[in-house]
């Protein structure tokens, strides 16, 4: 059954905020785990590496907070799965080394990911194949260090590689890693018009995290700001078993003034389905 210990907390809308005030918020809302994302104000990767590496290491654990997820900044150029050209390459590996790195030191088990993405005018065959053996790299790195690279579908307007469920079935058969395992985005899955059970049948139950949001299917919203059923949803989870986290994973801009109030209120929302 899902508990409220499963509810974990992700610093993105709180972009105006310090990494100070973010931690001990998502803390005082009720949060006793967090998926970190590493991207401005809060944490600085480049593929020099970690800035202020030692600082962030001692903030994040004293904040008491368990790491469930390490995200890394891959929605933005140049640092993507599939990124063209030799130097960007070199350059893109020495990035998501320092985050597969953050995670071993904060004794995370998991580093989220997706494919990347293709140039639209190029052979999308190409930009598969680059993501392919991108991948094939990135998942030695992960085994080595003992962790798992849990990959998401996007939107079809993010990539044109994978961005659905039946893509991604076949991203991994192709991959065919241990340690690259799927995790679900409930607005990348409700925009593709798929479900849970779609989702939990056609991996015959091994999801291993969740991207757990509402959506109109657009937005990563609070629970209660879109239309989806959060009651279905719970039910869903807990048929199958899910023993994993649900990342409150909030991007909409109306959330940048006061991300405390609107973590309160997701995390309050799915508590209420859990009594």
């Amino acid at each position: 059954m899902i508990t409220a210990t499963k509810i974990a907390g992700m610093g993105i809308h709180y972009r105006y905020f310090s990494r100070s005030y973010m931690l001990e918020a998502q803390k005082s809302v009720g949060f006793s785990s967090i998926e970190l994302y590493c991207g401005e104000p809060h944490i600085h990767i480049s593929s020099e590496g970690i800035a202020d590496e030692k600082e962030v290491i001692k903030d994040i654990k004293d904040s008491g907070l368990q790491v469930i997820c390490v995200t890394p900044d891959n929605c933005m150029s140049p640092w993507q799965y599939a990124v063209r050209g030799d130097t960007a390459l070199q350059e893109t590996k020495r990035y998501f080394l320092s985050t597969l790195d953050l995670a071993l030191t904060l004794q995370c088990p998991r580093v989220a990911c997706h494919s990347g993405w293709g140039m639209r005018n190029e052979s999308e065959k190409e930009a598969w194949l680059r993501s392919l053996h991108f991948f094939e790299w990135y998942a030695e790195q992960a085994a080595d260090r003992g962790i798992i690279l849990v990959m998401e579908s996007l939107r079809e307007q993010e990539s044109n590689l994978v961005n659905s469920l039946p893509r991604l079935k076949r991203y991994l058969k192709e991959l065919d890693h241990p340690s690259v395992q799927p995790m679900i985005d409930t607005c990348a899955m409700a925009v593709a018009g798929e479900t849970l059970e779609d989702w939990f049948n056609a991996f015959e139950g091994n999801i291993q995290h969740l991207h757990f949001i509402d959506g109109t299917p657009y937005g990563h919203l609070v629970w209660g700001d879109g239309n989806r059923s959060l009651t279905d949803y719970i039910e869903t989870l807990n048929k199958f078993g899910y023993q994993g986290y649900l990342t409150q994973e909030l991007t909409d801009n109306r959330y940048y003034v006061d991300p405390k109030e609107a973590d309160k209120k997701s995390f309050k929302a799915i508590c209420q389905q859990l009594d």
